[in-house]
Parts: structure tokens; C-alpha cells; sequence
């Protein structure tokens, strides 16, 4: 393999690893929104010491996941400098404006916000401290935001000038307002809530398969769970058909599939290759693959789950202990569906890093291909490891339940403290 092979391996290893800490994040910081706000807002003390314990409980596997996917985070944004400084150094003063933002929310503004939160239980007032996890949800979604406007100038680049051969941003709003941005924006959206979802309907279904005593938390859990997932997939399927002839039209060869005609792809490629001179235009042999691999989740797991919609109803999760495994099936399906959409929208683009503007030849940084090798093996490994000790801790955490101390509280004293309290 050459450098540019391995480089494109390791960021594409490395992105789709991040990926699922992100989807993850993004899922399970809503459930621990809507359920603070929900305890806020109750008067019902019973149903307020409920909805804090269940606050606790899937906001441990939110910062779990949080904290580990920040690692990898790191790893992801280093190689921009170190696999493709030619990148940088065309278009760093264009995509790398975004990047930056994103850095300032993610690591300042979020971590900020929720390490208030953590540390804020029985110390802040109740509607604070239900604030402090509002900001970490809207700085979890901006950070999201600005990684594809830097990924949507790459897809369609919008905004700038070349001058001298570097990029220059000239109009913020063009790239801000990218198509490939805002319909690829709320997809991700649809795909985070459905991968939060399916996690509270798996851990759920698992207590309540073993006929858990705690059974309204988890039969609401497993409800809330099931309606966020589902509406998660609607999301993400219909923001994905939307989407298709904003991309297509981008980038005609992602409308190509197997079963066209070589005529027509013969013809594509020609008029390609007179738009951009010599080259390869079309699809890399077997990429279709992914794109069916999505669509076909989509298309199982949709139906699937709109067929067995009667079972959030009142108790019959825990009157159907019975049938709960089934519901495990569903854990792979949404971060399935993701890595291969992803997959599908990056070397889609190829030749191109930036569509029509860097091939990606002319990008990769000029490195030996035993260092590529050692930089290859040495970060799969550490992400592989983050990945594998991230699933460990969050299986051990929701074993242990919900009945125990969490965030420094206990089920009997759960909830932050009340407004109008004094404070030291």
C-alpha cells in the first residue's frame, strides 16, 4: 500500500470509530434534557425522585461515552496537519475557520457546561442546573454543526477564492448556508437520536426480561426509548431521501448504481473527464455496497419498528417480558447504517478532497511509508482500544443499575437543590 492508501485508511478507521462516540452523545444528551426538564417541571414528588434517578442513570452512560470520545476526537482533527498538510495548506484558511469553532465548543464550551453539571448535584439550584445541561446539549449540536460545514465546503465548495492556489474564504454566509451542510446537519440528527434510542430500549428490555422490581423506570425508559429511536430513523430516512438530489447534483456519480447502464456510465465518465481533464470519475468498484447496506437497515429496521409500536403502550413492555430479546437484535443496526452512509458519502467524492478543487493525491502530506505504517497501526490500535474499553464501561454501568449512588447522590436524595435555596 502507498502513503496516500494508508492515510486514507487510518482517517477513514479513525473517523468511523469517532463517529459512533458522537452518535452516541448526541442521542443520550437529549433523553438526560428531556428527562431534567421533565423533573423540573413535575410537582409530583414520587414522579420527581423518579425522573432524577433516571437522569442519573443514562447521564453516567452519556459522560462515559462523552469523555472517551474526546480522545478520539483529538486523534481525528491531529491528522489534518500530520497526513494532509497539502489540505491545510490549500483550504486550511477556509475549512479549518469551522474546525476551530468546533474545537472552542466541544473541549471549552461543553466540557465547561458539563462538568458544572456533574458536579452542580445538590449544590446548584434545581432550574440551573437543568440550564447547565440545556447549554451542553446546544454546544454538543453546534459542535456537530461546524464539523460539516467544514465537511460540506469538502463535498461542495462554496465561499471562497483561489488566490495564488489557496483557498480564501470570501463569503461566510455561502458557506454556511451549504445544501451540503444543513440536509446532511439534521440526517446525523435523525441517525444520533435513533442510536440513543435503541440504547435505552436494549438496556430497558434486558431489565425488563429479567423481571426487574424496578419495573415502571424501566418500562418508562424502554417507552422513551422506543418513540426517540423511532423518530430518530423517520428522521434520518426521510432527511436522506431529501438529500439525494442535492447530492446527486453535486456529484453525479453517487447516482450511479450497479444495475446502469454502461452506456450511461461511459458517458458520465467522458463528461468528467472534459470538466476536470484525465482521471477516474465514477464510483470505486464495490462503494455501492455501502449505500445498499444503509438503505437496507433503513428499510428493516423502520418497518420493523413501526409494526411492534403497540408494545410502548401503558405496561405491556413489562406484561411481555417474553419478547424483550428480540428488541436486542436492534443494537448494531443504527451505528451499521451510519458507518456505511458515511463511508458512502467520503469516497464518493473521490479522486477529490475538496470536489473539483484538490485531488486527493496533491493533499497527502510528504511522509516515509514506514512512518505511515508505525502512525497506522499505533492509532488503530489506540482507537480499537478506546472503542472496546467504551462498550466495557458503559455494559458495567448499566449491569450495575440504577439503585446506588450516582453523581455523589443517593435514590433517596436525588434531585439538585431546590430555588430559593442558600448557598455558602
Amino acid at each position: 500500500m502507498s502513503v496516500l492508501d494508508l492515510s486514507r485508511l487510518q482517517f477513514a478507521v479513525t473517523t468511523s470509530i469517532h463517529w459512533l462516540f458522537v452518535m452516541v452523545t448526541m442521542g443520550l444528551i437529549v433523553v438526560v434534557v428531556i428527562l431534567q426538564t421533565r423533573a423540573l417541571l413535575t410537582r409530583n414528588p414520587e414522579k420527581k425522585e423518579l425522573l432524577y434517578r433516571m437522569t442519573r442513570y443514562w447521564g453516567v452512560l452519556y459522560v462515559i461515552n462523552y469523555a472517551m470520545g474526546i480522545a478520539s476526537g483529538i486523534i481525528m482533527e491531529f491528522q489534518f496537519g500530520t497526513n494532509w498538510s497539502g489540505l491545510s495548506h490549500m483550504a486550511g484558511d477556509v475549512f479549518g475557520v469551522p474546525l476551530a469553532v468546533e474545537t472552542m465548543v466541544a473541549f471549552v464550551a461543553e466540557s465547561t457546561f458539563l462538568a458544572l453539571w456533574i458536579f452542580g448535584w445538590g449544590k446548584i439550584r434545581e432550574g440551573l442546573h437543568t440550564l447547565l445541561i440545556w447549554l451542553v446539549a446546544v454546544a454538543a449540536y453546534a459542535s456537530a454543526f461546524w464539523v460539516l460545514v467544514a465537511n460540506g465546503f469538502m463535498q461542495d465548495p462554496t465561499g471562497y477564492e483561489l488566490v495564488d492556489g489557496r483557498a480564501n474564504l470570501v463569503d461566510v454566509s455561502a458557506l454556511f448556508n451549504n445544501s451540503n451542510t444543513i440536509m446532511a446537519f439534521w440526517h446525523i440528527v435523525g441517525a444520533a437520536l435513533a442510536a440513543g434510542g435503541v440504547i435505552l430500549t436494549v438496556v430497558s428490555a434486558a431489565y425488563l426480561f429479567r423481571r426487574t422490581p424496578d419495573r415502571d423506570f424501566f418500562v418508562r425508559s424502554f417507552r422513551m426509548g422506543y418513540l426517540l429511536g423511532t423518530l430518530g430513523l423517520l428522521t434520518a430516512f426521510g432527511t436522506g431521501w431529501m438529500q439525494y438530489g442535492v447530492v446527486t447534483g453535486n456529484q453525479p456519480a453517487k447516482g450511479l448504481d450497479m444495475f446502469t447502464d454502461t452506456a450511461n456510465r461511459a458517458e458520465l465518465q467522458e463528461q468528467l473527464v472534459g470538466q476536470f481533464g484525465p482521471g477516474d470519475y465514477l464510483l470505486p468498484p464495490g462503494l455501492m455496497a455501502a449505500f445498499i447496506v444503509m438503505m437496507m437497515v433503513a428499510e428493516t429496521f423502520g418497518p420493523a419498528m413501526m409494526f411492534a409500536s403497540p408494545l410502548v403502550i401503558g405496561k405491556l413492555p413489562a406484561k411481555l417480558w417474553w419478547a424483550m430479546p428480540v428488541f436486542w437484535l436492534a443494537l448494531p443496526l443504527p451505528f451499521i447504517a451510519a458507518v456505511a452512509g458515511w463511508v458512502f458519502r467520503e469516497m464518493g467524492r473521490q479522486p477529490w478532497i475538496i470536489y473539483g478543487v484538490q485531488r486527493t493525491a496533491d493533499a497527502v502530506s510528504d511522509i516515509s511509508l514506514g512512518a505511515m505504517w508505525t502512525s497506522f497501526v499505533v492509532f488503530t490500535v489506540i482507537l480499537l482500544s478506546l472503542l472496546v474499553t467504551n462498550w466495557w464501561l458503559l455494559a458495567r454501568h448499566a449491569r450495575r443499575g440504577p439503585n446506588r449512588e450516582l453523581f455523589g447522590m443517593t435514590p433517596a436524595v436525588s434531585e439538585p437543590v431546590k430555588e430559593g435555596a442558600l448557598h455558602g
